[in-house]
């Protein structure tokens, strides 16, 4: 392919996953990284990286400009929601090519309010949801979602679980929001309130172009990183996840994509979660982006997702008749400062030894 990258977030654990990937797929890929914390930079496996302004810098677009012309990038591929919503607003003014679905769409999926009441409208399963005006309207929430034991307090906006919590209670949910306003000057408008979906929880990631639906897979997330550090003792962000076959996760995630555009392109990393009747609900959709845990997409199976992300985005030819492609029985094993680890179920244990108590 030989073709010349740029991507978003070198250097921090998303970054360095992808371009992981990519180098499984693709050896003769140049890459070539950029982040505003040079920090993180120090630890970039690029090629050739560079610091850059933060995203509220106005200088960063001519940065960027001034990086693709110099280093004749083929392609920018943003590694986290916020560069996706960046580059969104600047594709006409970007002078290589981005692989991003309508502004239209990036803005939708960027408010889990708005997307899960998009979703509902249209009869695709998502948990209800009521925006939090104020800590006084917390009562009345709790009301309308009687006689439900518990509800999931989160943020409209960000990823990685970030506000998230269960609570039994307006009190407790109060309290979590007011501490959120009083520490980080969170308001309360920024949270919202769901139904609690108690099943399994999966990640489903996609590529589309042109409205059809190219490839597709799915995992299972069994724990999480740092739970004893979150106190809903969960996260979007897997220790231990499984590739799994779950069709009916396939059907909800295409079903939620095809409603945003009929003509859709680009990389969707959706989140979904079991109800108590084990029926799978939309709970968040990153739009324009692969997973930050990739690796079990893209070293499982016939196909590397990332490899086929920038063949799409390049418009080369892609050889994938089977669009499912299920790599069951592998698991990836990620934690803080490890590189993820993809082992198949018959490797679990090798090389250990069990010694009985």
């Amino acid at each position: 392919m030989a073709a010349r990258l740029l991507i978003t977030g070198a250097g921090a654990g998303p970054g360095n996953n992808l371009i992981r990937s990519l180098r499984t797929g693709d050896p003769s890929l140049f890459i070539v990284g950029c982040n505003a914390d040079r920090f993180f930079l120090k630890k970039s496996s690029a090629d050739r990286n560079y610091l850059i302004s933060p995203l509220t810098h106005p200088a960063l677009p001519d940065v960027l400009r001034r990086i693709i012309e110099a280093e004749r990038i083929d392609l920018l591929i943003p590694n986290s929601d916020q560069d996706v919503r960046f580059l969104s607003g600047l594709r006409d003014e970007i002078p290589c090519r981005l692989f991003l679905p309508a502004e239209t769409v990036v803005e939708l999926c960027q408010d889990k309010h708005d997307l899960v009441a998009f979703l509902r409208a249209r009869g695709i399963p998502a948990p209800v949801t009521f925006p939090v005006t104020d800590a006084d309207g917390i009562e009345e929430v709790f009301r309308q979602l009687a006689p439900r034991s518990r509800l999931w307090c989160r943020m409209r906006a960000g990823s990685g679980s970030i506000g998230a919590i269960p609570v039994k209670s307006p009190e407790q949910a109060r309290s979590w929001i007011r501490c959120w306003e009083g520490i980080r000057g969170v308001p309360a408008a920024s949270f919202i309130l769901s139904e609690y979906l108690p099943g399994r929880d999966f990640s489903c990631q996609s590529l589309w172009l042109d409205g059809k639906l190219v490839l597709v897979k799915t995992c299972e997330r069994l724990s999480y990183i740092g739970p004893g550090n979150q106190p809903s003792m969960a996260s979007s962000i897997g220790a231990l996840s499984k590739a799994v076959s779950e069709p009916r996760v396939v059907e909800v995630c295409a079903a939620a994509i095809r409603s945003l555009d009929e003509r859709v392109s680009g990389a969707f990393s959706v989140d979904v979660k079991e109800d108590a009747d084990g029926v799978p609900a939309i709970t968040e959709i990153n739009a324009g982006r692969l997973s930050s845990g990739t690796n079990i997409f893209d070293l499982t199976g016939k196909h590397n997702m990332a490899i086929t992300y920038v063949r799409l985005a390049l418009g080369e030819p892609v050889d994938i008749f089977e669009e499912y492609d299920v790599a069951e029985e592998f698991y990836m094993l990620r934690d803080l400062d490890t590189v993820p680890a993809i082992f198949h179920v018959e490797e679990l244990f090798d090389g250990i030894q069990e010694v009985e108590s």
